[in-house]
């Protein structure tokens, strides 16, 4: 059951490097008809569903979580939910990347926070430390910082052509 769990924790991860890497490909595979943001959107969450359930299979629940949870899970959730909130699903599903004009967003936590996304979802993975073994965690997070590294090399020479 561990490798599976691990190979479910990491599974999101080679399909975002790929969509990162060749968007073009990914814009001819949705056609015409399908934005490819709300495309990656239903597929990312149905790999991350895969993705909770590896986890929550090497879990261990208990009640109540200690202290440091709720602050970690509050924060990070806010994280996630204000990106989301002004980029908007194209914005979060590699829009730029596809083709799309994504306005820059300057508003908290852009500028003050780099990666907001994966920072909360980082704090948000450590707030269950206490009921997942912390292999599990720290092979999510490395997952997130390979990410990172990934993004922050964007050429807008490599964004995909819209298809007319």
């Amino acid at each position: 059951m561990g490798i599976a769990a691990g190979i479910g924790v990491i599974l999101p991860f080679p399909f975002y490097y790929w969509l990162w890497s060749y968007p073009q490909t990914w814009v001819d595979l949705c056609g015409k008809a399908r934005d490819p943001s709300k495309v990656m959107a239903l597929v990312s969450h149905f790999i991350k569903l895969i993705q909770f359930i590896s986890l929550f299979s090497v879990s261990t629940l208990s009640w109540p979580p200690p202290l440091y949870f709720w602050p970690l899970i509050a924060f990070g959730q806010f994280l996630n939910f204000r990106v989301y909130q002004l980029l908007g699903e194209s914005g979060t599903y590699y829009g730029v990347r596809f083709g799309k004009k994504i306005p820059w967003v300057t508003e908290f936590p852009f500028g003050y926070i780099q990666d907001p996304q994966y920072v909360g979802s980082i704090m948000s993975l450590l707030a269950c430390s206490s009921w997942v073994p912390f292999q599990y965690i720290l092979l999510w997070i490395l997952g997130y910082v390979f990410m990172i590294i990934i993004e922050s090399k964007e050429d807008p020479n490599t964004r995909a052509n819209p298809i007319s």
